[in-house]
């Protein structure tokens, strides 16, 4: 496995961010994501050789793993390793359905978008309340468009292009508002605010 010089959760970590995401802790996908997020979008990257490609590639890792924690067996092997699969299947996926599609490319645009639908997650359960609670402030923060891109595509399970249609906006709008969201949501996460600093100590 290659180098990425980033900050990955311990083996032992993985097993209770599983935990948290089992019971729909969503600032556990938000960990999740910051941590990961890089890694996947370069093996997308690097297979696909499209980055647009790898934004939507990354978009269903981790919506999948939202959606379908049960999929992921902390016993079995790491998380990065997981989702590094799921990344590399996914982007394999994808290029398989570019080139069919230029194969057969007065077919019905339609097939190109077919992406299997995600079940629904879990009910939420807040586990760790401190960084949950950091987490649904920066929700609420995010503006009302970006807000709802986010809990249709990982809350309720639907892919960024069915995201689109349900709110009347173009693909590449619901897209850029996701990516746009994402990247606000792990930066604040990253580098939360020190409680000591705005206590005034």
């Amino acid at each position: 496995m290659e180098s990425t010089g980033e900050t990955s959760p311990a083996p032992a970590a993985d097993a209770e961010l599983h935990r948290r995401l089992v019971y729909g802790d969503e600032s556990a996908l938000a960990e999740v994501y910051t941590a990961y997020g890089p890694l996947v979008r370069r093996i997308a990257v690097r297979v696909t050789r499209a980055p647009a490609a790898a934004e939507d590639v990354a978009q269903e890792v981790f919506a999948h793993l939202w959606s379908r924690p049960y999929a992921f067996d902390a016993r079995r092997g790491s998380l990065r390793t997981w989702l590094s699969m799921l990344a590399h299947r996914r982007a394999v996926d994808w290029v398989r359905g570019e080139a069919r599609h230029r194969k057969h490319a007065h077919a019905d645009d339609s097939a190109l978008h077919t992406i299997p639908e995600p079940g629904p997650g879990p009910d939420e359960t807040v586990v760790d309340r401190e960084r949950s609670l950091l987490l649904h402030t920066a929700l609420a923060e995010l503006p009302q468009p970006q807000r709802e891109v986010v809990h249709l595509a990982y809350f309720a399970g639907r892919t960024y292009r069915q995201a689109a249609v349900e709110l009347g906006i173009p693909e590449g709008t619901a897209k850029t508002r996701l990516r746009t969201a994402l990247r606000t949501l792990a930066e604040t996460l990253a580098d939360p605010p020190d409680p000591a600093l705005e206590r005034g100590a």
